[in-house]
């Protein structure tokens, strides 16, 4: 931890006894919950749960992704508002939104400003980010919705997950183009060096040498204009495999500039190396030609329940699988508020922590299948292990569509999952 983020947490520290959320024995008591009504309730008789955010708004490389995250969340808990709400409350998820840039230290002052008055995160965007406030998060008992799928979550009590993590999306990508690409050569995992892109080219790794290829690692920063030296890589290595952890204008930049200088190979991105403006730059013929997405669960346009009501929900946005992603994410929270009424004492941010440790399963709307969101088990035993891969595809909604249902390759199957496959800390 720097020094910056060691002194908020002090700050935060000597500042707790200011709070103002009153006494968790009471029912319905605690920060974050009020008798009153939400501003501009559904419910007027329904007390208010207010979330907060924490997200990449505006300049960021996640911005594009992380704007329409924050509106899915929104229909969301409007759609759960209108069916009535969770335990006499309506859920505010509006009130406290705040863009860390993607700054781990910005992400803690924006956890600082807003920690007592919140119940839980309806949304803390990146792993290096949130693990900036993890820490603070369990001297609150306060549970959070990760944008991100680091490996590492599924070790921590105060993150609530979904979907297959970064380290099993890039297992069975690799595992996918062997088995379908014919890859045999080398496999290079160029990634953001961070724990985004570490996790994934573990993962990489993995499944690299459980195939018998070779496995090199390019580190990149962020930024369209500083991709030369990862461009320069591909070309003098000449990878079968690219696997891409970095976002969506590096990947195409990266992509482009290979297949600019002869360079032809199979690309696997995780899932938010994607965005579906890609097509319109001068990668789309690269990408349509080499990229494979390596995803969580079905992108837009696909045929469930829950992907239906969130298109709903959502009416006539530009499609892009950021609201799949926000919306998607937002189910195992709405479960563990459920379960949390039901117990002695009612909502209250000790009663959410335990109620989101014992879920077994999480009503996904067949977007995932109910028993992935188990938190309760062992990460070994319950780690949901599949994903999807997707294809470039210009009659999509949001440019790709599936390639491969959802599957667990070999790697993954078999993984040693004890510890994270790459240490947060």
């Amino acid at each position: 931890m720097t020094r910056a983020l060691a002194g908020a947490a002090i700050a935060a520290l000597v500042l707790s006894g200011c709070r103002s959320g009153g006494d968790e024995s009471e029912e319905g008591a605690g920060p974050g919950i009020t008798e009153e009504p939400c501003p501009d309730a559904v419910n007027e008789d329904n007390g208010c749960i207010y979330l907060g955010v924490i997200s990449d708004l505006t300049r960021g490389p996640f911005a594009p992704l992380a704007v329409p995250i924050t509106d899915a969340q929104k229909a969301f808990w409007q759609r759960v508002n209108e069916e009535g709400g969770v335990g006499g409350y309506d859920i505010n998820i509006k009130e406290h939104i705040a863009d860390a840039e993607y700054n781990p230290e910005i992400h803690n002052r924006r956890y600082q400003e807003m920690r007592d008055d919140i119940l839980a995160l309806g949304q803390t965007l990146g792993s290096s980010q949130t693990l900036a406030i993890l820490d603070d998060m369990k001297n609150d008992d306060v549970i959070g919705i990760p944008a991100s799928w680091n490996s590492a979550w599924s070790f921590e009590d105060q993150i609530l997950e979904s979907g297959a993590n970064y380290c099993f999306e890039a297992m069975n990508g690799v595992d996918w183009a062997v088995q379908t690409r014919g890859v045999s050569g080398t496999v290079m995992a160029i990634r953001y060096p961070n724990d985004y892109g570490g996790d994934a080219a573990a993962g990489a790794r993995a499944a690299a040498e459980a195939n018998g290829l070779e496995f090199v690692e390019v580190e990149t920063p962020t930024g369209q204009d500083n991709q030369a030296g990862a461009v320069a890589a591909v070309l003098q290595q000449q990878p079968e495999l690219i696997v891409v952890t970095t976002g969506p204008a590096e990947m195409a930049t990266i992509v482009g500039g290979a297949a600019a200088q002869g360079w032809q190979g199979t690309v696997v991105g995780s899932s938010p190396t994607w965005n579906p403006a890609l097509l319109e730059s001068a990668a789309a013929p690269a990408l349509e030609a080499m990229y494979f997405q390596a995803g969580p669960w079905g992108p837009w346009g696909t045929d469930t329940p829950g992907h239906e009501a969130m298109r709903d929900a959502l009416g006539g946005v530009t499609p892009n699988d950021g609201y799949t992603a926000g919306w998607t994410w937002s189910y195992p929270l709405l479960a563990a508020l459920e379960a949390a009424a039901e117990m002695d004492g009612g909502i209250t941010r000790a009663n959410l922590v335990e109620a989101a440790q014992n879920l077994e399963e999480v009503d996904y709307e067949e977007i995932l299948p109910p028993e992935s969101g188990n938190q309760a088990g062992d990460p070994e035993e319950v780690a949901w292990r599949e994903s999807v891969i997707s294809r470039v595809d210009r009659d999509a909604p949001t440019g790709v569509s599936i390639e491969q249902e959802m599957t667990a390759g070999p790697t993954a199957e078999s993984y040693d999952f004890s510890e994270p496959c790459f240490a947060l800390r």
